[in-house]
């Protein structure tokens, strides 16, 4: 068998059987798992598994802790976000375990029993992200400043736990946690993944299920590629053909599909119960024909271009002389702002190669307090640090060129631009591995879990300082991306190389020592039923 992608359903019903039965086998030949149902689950992981490398760790040697069914979950007293995090654990460890695991305030003093989560006593150094983990014989704390800090500690737990907590179906144990202290906190604010749903569209379900699966490794953003030359996949009420017609298809012609008002705020309200951020893109003043296809008037000459299904870039444009273009352009902002709690409004500005550099800059200058009037930051693709475009306060710029210079990046920053750094040839999930791989593209190289994890993004870009560095993105373009399955085959192990580059502080980076660390969370991934890429230069646990 192969994994291609003219076989969807094919791969969907292996899905289904490595989620539903526990035993699937994919493609040895294309890098993929043999899995095979577990049981009783393994012994704990060991402290120095953990992926992303945390901080500090401090094993005590010798001492475990065991999750017992008389056990509870205790949350900060009085903090509603505390309990939402306590009752996200509790879900996660029920489906596994079977046990009640109540929900609870923790009782005044010191910890006793269960698994508390409190928002006192952390270390200082943990910031409004960061944690501290302690697990002794009889209790697990984690202590943070803040909720976030709480789910975030509360994705290290689960990493400590047998992977087998990750099943879907009740498992005998037993559960055990390894004794010690882990304190926390991350290197960037930002920490991203990208999925091109304009491509080729993907359900509110596989985001969810995407949103899920970048968590797990503290991954805290997800930006969405809400529209391509390929498709419009978000209504908007002012223009509602962008949705019904331009989403009306996808590359290789078929269905497409788009999100409602009402699904799309799902989804941002599932994210945020799991802190991670949605940061929806529009990308102008290209990558438009779904919008133009759409819109007659949007066009220059009034004359709408066909719907597309190819994978060409750089043949449109929004017509960047008409008035009616910023109206639409304001109209459209303004309504996904509305839609949108998180401080970013992604507007492209890539691959604009049919409009001239003079329209471009006038035309992004137009954009910008489009973006600040609906309180909202500014974010794009590093092409908007030409230095005709003005800058917005707060401005944050995304490289994903394929040097480590840029003449676009540093002028933007030193007009006070942040970066978020997407090397394509680094970060970008839709390459292929190899030659061999059956997904993907191959136009910035072929990039194996070694090269994903082998660069500093504080020190990438010369003449880019650290301190101008946000964070890290890998984005995942989906030219051949059909299928939740084709999703995790390509983002995992690679997302989780990217998640330690954000998160870990740089000291901690190693390739021989994180090669063991990821190879340990192929069971986990087998038990969650991620079928996952193989590679040859990772020892994967049995």
């Amino acid at each position: 068998m192969s994994l291609v992608p003219s076989g969807p359903a094919r791969l969907r019903a292996r899905s289904r059987l490595a989620r539903l039965a526990g035993a699937v086998l994919l493609a040895a030949g294309a890098g993929l798992v043999l899995v095979t149902e577990a049981s009783p689950a393994a012994a704990a992981s060991s402290m120095n598994d953990l992926l992303p490398a945390p901080v500090s760790v401090t094993p005590t040697p010798g001492t475990v802790y065991t999750l017992r069914p008389g056990a509870g979950v205790f949350t900060e007293a009085g903090s509603a976000a505390a309990a939402n995090v306590g009752a996200y654990l509790a879900a996660i460890l029920r489906r596994s375990t079977g046990y009640a695991l109540p929900v609870a305030p923790a009782p005044a003093g010191a910890p006793a029993s269960g698994i508390s989560l409190l928002l006192a006593g952390a270390d200082s150094s943990v910031g409004t992200q960061g944690y501290q983990l302690d697990v002794t014989a009889g209790t697990v704390v984690i202590r943070a400043r803040t909720a976030n800090g709480l789910f975030n500690g509360v994705q290290t737990l689960r990493q400590l736990l047998p992977a087998e907590i990750e099943s879907a179906t009740v498992r005998p144990g037993p559960w055990t946690v390894p004794g010690g202290r882990v304190v926390d906190h991350p290197r960037f604010a930002y920490r991203g993944a990208m999925l091109d749903v304009a491509r080729h569209f993907h359900p509110p379900a596989t985001v969810k299920r995407y949103i899920d699966r970048i968590a797990l490794y503290k991954v805290n953003h997800l930006h969405l590629h809400l529209s391509d030359d390929q498709g419009w996949r978000i209504v908007i009420d002012g223009w509602p053909r962008l949705a019904t017609y331009g989403g009306s298809t996808q590359v290789g012609g078929g269905a497409g599909g788009y999100y409602t008002k009402a699904q799309y705020q799902d989804i941002v309200a599932y994210a945020a119960q799991r802190y991670v951020t949605i940061v929806p893109e529009i990308d102008m003043p290209g990558h438009t024909n779904a919008a133009l296809a759409s819109y007659a008037e949007l066009n220059c000459d009034g004359v709408a271009p066909p719907l597309y299904t190819g994978t060409d870039v750089g043949f449109s444009s929004l017509c960047t002389t008409k008035e009616n273009t910023y109206s639409f352009v304001g109209g459209v902002l303004s309504e996904l702002a509305a839609m949108t709690p998180g401080p970013y409004l992604h507007i492209g500005g890539d691959e604009a190669a049919a409009t001239s550099p003079t329209q471009y800059a006038a035309f992004t200058n137009r954009v910008q307090p489009l973006v600040t009037g609906a309180g909202k930051t500014v974010m794009g693709w590093h092409q908007l640090g030409a230095s005709a475009v003005q800058h917005s306060p707060g401005r944050v710029v995304q490289y994903w060129g394929l040097t480590t210079s840029d003449s676009l990046v540093t002028s933007a920053v030193s007009r006070g631009a942040r970066v978020v750094m997407s090397p394509a040839d680094r970060a970008y999930l839709d390459m292929k591995y190899n030659a061999q791989t059956p997904l993907g593209l191959d136009w910035a190289g072929h990039i194996e879990v070694r090269k994903a994890y082998g660069w500093d993004p504080g020190s990438y870009l010369s003449g880019v300082p650290a301190s101008a560095v946000l964070g890290v993105e890998a984005p995942l373009w989906s030219e051949t991306i059909v299928t939740e399955d084709h999703i995790e085959y390509m983002a995992f192990p690679r997302l989780p190389a990217i998640a330690e580059l954000g998160w870990s502080p740089w000291a901690t980076h190693d390739w021989n020592a994180f090669r063991l660390r990821l190879g340990a969370q192929g069971p986990r991934w087998t038990v969650m039923g991620i079928g996952f890429y193989r590679s040859p230069q990772v020892p994967w646990s049995p």
